[in-house]
């Protein structure tokens, strides 16, 4: 698995051939036919094309979803002279005041955020970081601008599994707008990991994710960060990774599991956000068969960050976190939306059922969401 950036100067090649022009003959029927003798096509039937509910989602989405093209440090060449590389990403703008949604990976260890419109708009802002959260690959940029295209962002509680979807972005960092690709909804829920190349002090670094729904539709270099819509156009996950090992599998994070930190990114862009240091998955009967739990519900904990609060105060990997705050805990999305009501530096009580069955309560001082 593969966070998926893609790094510019990609060049593909394509075979050329000659030929002579093909002779116009006469079909069976007496129809016009090509030098094959096949009939010709049908005329295109343009009123059928705008009914077509991909092509009216595209038209609507696309003026929203933007090139996020990045310089990044390069730490093994700056004794060289080589200090930065290009990247590209993708991002779509949820404010017309120019706050843009993206990929953690896609803007972490950068010097310079550009954002640029797709044809025919065609205008490049520069961008500034306002808000991260590695655990869901997220990040909120800020540009100065009025009046934008914006796409809206829908309820990923409501997706359907086999539900048609529509993921856009600059796949490949090919020029001249975003790529379009279509799919269906292949599972709910998932928790993936995957490969993140530029993690901490430039070591490549492997990043699990929760809430995500994995899809067919194809998600490539370049994708990172572009929006995965239902057929009313809405914003349902934001694409972050997909596989070298499986064809038509690909990741997008759920974007229910993202809105705490957009909205309070919008409201509040340069707010410390409470941490807790964990990453969950939503407990329900087929997990709890499957991880033998003894509980149904609630958020089990799949890693600890090592230093982070959780693990100041000896949560593990496999305990299952059913209270926060004195409040029943049902899943991640709750869990992920308790933590952020709540400030850098709260303490606050923890319920959890540990692996044996046995429960109990831990006093947990939340500390500062790190960012990008």
């Amino acid at each position: 698995m593969r966070v998926l950036a893609a790094v510019l100067g990609l060049t593909l090649i394509a075979g050329a051939c000659t030929g002579s022009a093909p002779t116009k003959t006469t079909g069976t029927a007496g129809s016009p036919s090509t030098s094959a003798g096949l009939p010709s096509p049908h005329p295109l039937d343009s009123t059928a094309v705008a009914g077509d509910p991909i092509v009216e989602v595209v038209k609507r989405v696309t003026p929203a979803v933007v090139n996020v093209t990045t310089s990044v440090v390069n730490p093994e060449a700056i004794l060289g002279g080589a200090q930065e590389s290009q990247a590209v990403g993708t991002g779509f703008v949820i404010r017309a005041d120019g706050i843009v949604v993206t990929n953690f990976h896609v803007v972490e260890r950068v010097l310079t955020i550009k954002v640029t419109f797709p044809p025919p708009d065609g205008r490049s802002f520069a961008a500034r970081v306002v808000a991260g959260d590695s655990s869901h690959d997220l990040a909120v940029l800020k540009i100065q601008g009025t009046g934008l295209p914006t796409v809206p962002m829908g309820d990923s509680s409501k997706v359907l599994l086999g539900e048609r979807v529509i993921a856009l972005g600059y796949a490949l960092a090919l020029p001249g707008g975003p790529t379009v690709t279509s799919g269906i909804v292949s599972a709910l829920g998932r928790t993936v990991r995957a490969q993140d190349p530029n993690g901490p002090n430039g070591q490549p670094v492997v990043r699990t994710y929760q809430d995500a729904l994995q899809t067919d539709a194809a998600i490539n270099p370049g994708n990172s960060g572009g929006p995965l819509v239902d057929l009313a156009g809405n914003v349902i996950a934001i694409n972050t990774a997909g596989s070298e090992q499986a064809e038509n599998v690909g990741f997008a994070i759920a974007v229910n599991a993202a809105k705490p930190i957009i909205q309070q990114a919008s409201t509040h862009p340069r707010a410390a956000a409470a941490y807790l240091g964990v990453t969950s998955t939503t407990v329900d009967g087929g997990v709890a068969a499957q991880f033998g739990l003894s509980v149904d519900h609630g958020a089990l904990i799949v890693e600890v960050t090592s230093g982070g609060p959780a693990a100041k105060a000896s949560l593990e990997a496999g305990d299952v976190i059913v209270a926060f705050d004195g409040k029943p805990i049902e899943g991640s999305d709750q869990l992920g939306q308790s933590i952020s009501a709540k400030k850098p530096g709260d303490t606050v009580s923890v319920q959890i059922v540990r692996r044996d069955g046995s429960k109990k309560a831990v006093s947990v001082t939340l500390g500062v969401r790190p960012g990008p």
